[in-house]
């Protein structure tokens, strides 16, 4: 039987390296698990931990093609974190100058939630558990 246990991860390519390290890494927090430069590629990959289980790649290629929209794309819309404390975390993106929309609830579970963008303007969601 086909079955799927969790998410391993999130691949991300960026336009700029070392500005989405220093967001993932020091404004988001997550631990870097691994670096690695590939020279025949002329690329990074950095694996992020997220949790016990998951993790973010976030890679870099010389001239990667822009994203065609946002949010309304075909493929992957958004990215969603679980969090703890909303509030908490909107305060720490915006000392970061990172813009956070409104506070919405979620109609069907009554959760709160928002969103922001991470550099290459990736749509980000923070979901209070």
């Amino acid at each position: 039987m086909f079955q799927i246990s969790h998410i391993h991860h999130v691949a991300i390519i960026c336009s700029n390296y070392m500005v989405s390290k220093h967001f993932y890494n020091q404004i988001l927090g997550l631990p870097i698990i691994k670096e690695t430069y590939r020279a025949e590629r002329q690329s990074y990959k950095l694996d992020l931990k997220v949790s016990e289980h998951e993790q973010i790649e976030l890679f870099s290629f010389p001239s990667p093609p822009e994203r065609p929209s946002r949010p309304e794309a075909q493929g992957l819309r958004h990215l969603a974190f679980a969090v703890t404390n909303l509030d908490q975390c909107v305060t720490h993106l915006q000392t970061h100058n990172i813009p956070v929309e409104n506070i919405r609830t979620d109609e069907l579970t009554g959760k709160r939630f928002t969103f922001f963008a991470d550099p290459d303007n990736l749509p980000l969601e923070l979901y209070e558990q």
